[in-house]
């Protein structure tokens, strides 16, 4: 009987363990947002841009546009999620056309 209720024990940990693991995701790469007031229109390039924030965590197109989409997204059941994304669009001649930079971690 007591090995029963060890072996009950230990299945129950380890379910209790991959339940609480599974309750936290993180999404994206680490990005520094210091650089993100250096970004000029129609002058910073896609080099400029890798050099400041290294490769984009994502690569589409809006509008006719290449995207580059910096990220990190965490997510928890324990607590609230924090987010942030920069998302760069670029013009045909590869200088940023325009930018929106967003965040959860916000101070107002």
């Amino acid at each position: 009987m007591l090995l029963t209720v060890r072996s009950i024990s230990k299945g129950f940990m380890l379910v209790l363990m991959a339940a609480w693991l599974s309750a936290c995701a993180t999404v994206g790469k680490e990005f520094t947002e210091n650089n993100i007031q250096q970004i000029e229109i129609n002058k910073t390039t896609k080099v400029d841009v890798k050099q400041m924030f290294g490769s984009p965590w994502r690569v589409g197109s809006e509008s006719g546009q290449t995207t580059w989409t910096y990220g990190l997204y965490k997510y928890s059941a324990f607590k609230p999620a924090a987010t942030k994304d920069l998302v760069i669009r670029f013009n045909s001649n590869g200088t940023v056309a325009g930018y929106t930079f967003n965040t959860t971690q916000h101070k107002e």
